[in-house]
């Protein structure tokens, strides 16, 4: 064979050689990226695909799992499916499910300072939450207070303002509230025990059945929206508002701590970012829908809208203001919590007399428009 050809076949099998290798290196690297996505498991406290609420859990799955371009994907399981609603967070605390989507003053049994994550009775509004969880130090506490269970916490929605509640019957003076059975979690029921009332809570699904049987004589639950989505008008025909208990309740996503720190310092960015995003749409949400759905019930169903009394509605923030202090004698985490809370909110209101609610006010005035 001449040194031409031998050269030749050299080439040629060195070719196929590195042809060969680099099949090899594909195969190779191919399960590598399938081995490094992940799946989570997002337990959340809220019916199966309920409006705005359990399809926020589903639309922040969707948002993870798009921006990672599918590496990280979430699967979610409506109240009862994985575990039951109120054990959602020893889930996750416990390694059981990786996360979960909820109201984190289902959690008060854990610390009392959860409630200040979520609303607490004459607290903030939804955009003073966000000012103070991003920009007055709120975040580091809930992680401060998240880390001694193990979990990572982020807001992950707001239903803005809610409405007082459905009632059996008419309420016309505090005496009203004494022996009622109302269905109110977080600090809103205590202040309504201290009033005289049986206040219980009952996760979102129970809550119909609860007040059709008569086992409860009334019941919150978020806003028109919401509330229509349920049936309540099916069974009570009075509607109250405001809602003293809940100005602007933060929905929140919990990660459990270990899965959290083994992400990448990018995919920690990304689901806080997802999470962020989703704080928004949720709110945006609430205030497009519920002006229609109460337009609905009113209308099409003969709800009647009723307005609590400013006298009740000053007795039951006094009542509100004593629940709160008391509620930040727990232990030192919580009373840390609460001057935190404590003293933004009376920055927030010195402002907003001047902004927010100033302009709400003139805005009432009647000059033509449009």
């Amino acid at each position: 064979m001449s040194k031409l050809i031998k050269r030749r076949s050299f080439l040629k099998g060195a070719a196929v050689a590195g042809a060969g290798a680099a099949v090899a290196a594909s195969s190779l690297s191919a399960p590598a990226i399938a081995q490094g996505k992940r799946e989570l498991k997002m337990v959340t406290t809220w019916p199966k695909n309920f409006p705005g609420l359990g399809t926020s859990a589903e639309r922040l799955a969707k948002r993870i799992s798009s921006a990672s371009d599918g590496a990280i994907t979430v699967k979610v399981y409506a109240a009862g499916e994985l575990v039951p609603p109120f054990e959602s967070f020893d889930a996750v605390s416990q390694g059981t499910a990786d996360m979960y989507h909820a109201a984190d003053y289902y959690w008060q049994g854990k610390s009392k300072a959860y409630n200040f994550f979520c609303t607490v009775p004459f607290g903030l509004t939804s955009s003073e939450m966000n000012a103070w969880i991003h920009h007055a130090g709120g975040q580091e506490l809930w992680d401060e207070l998240g880390a001694g269970f193990n979990i990572k916490p982020f807001m992950a929605g707001n239903t803005g303002v809610q409405w007082g509640g459905w009632f059996n019957k008419e309420m016309n003076g505090l005496e009203d509230f004494k022996g009622l059975k109302m269905r109110m979690p977080g600090l809103g029921g205590e202040v309504l025990r201290r009033l005289g009332a049986a206040a219980v809570a009952l996760p979102g699904g129970e809550i119909f059945p609860a007040l059709q049987a008569g086992t409860i004589d009334a019941t919150e639950w978020v806003g028109p929206w919401n509330d229509l989505a349920f049936g309540f008008y099916k069974v009570t025909k009075y509607y109250y508002w405001p809602g003293f208990h809940e100005p602007g309740t933060v929905l929140s996503c919990g990660i459990n701590k270990g899965v959290w720190d083994s992400f990448s310092a990018s995919e920690q960015s990304l689901i806080e970012t997802c999470a962020a995003a989703e704080n928004d749409v949720v709110l945006a949400e609430f205030n497009a829908k519920n002006s229609d759905a109460l337009d609905t019930l009113v209308n099409e169903h003969g709800v009647q809208v009723r307005r609590m009394p400013n006298d009740m509605l000053n007795a039951l923030g006094q009542k509100s203001g004593e629940v709160v202090a008391d509620a930040a004698e727990e232990d030192q985490m919580t009373r840390k919590v609460y001057e935190s809370f404590i003293n933004f909110r009376k920055k927030a209101i010195a402002y907003s007399k001047l902004s927010d609610q100033a302009y709400w006010q003139a805005r009432l005035l009647p000059f033509k428009y449009g």
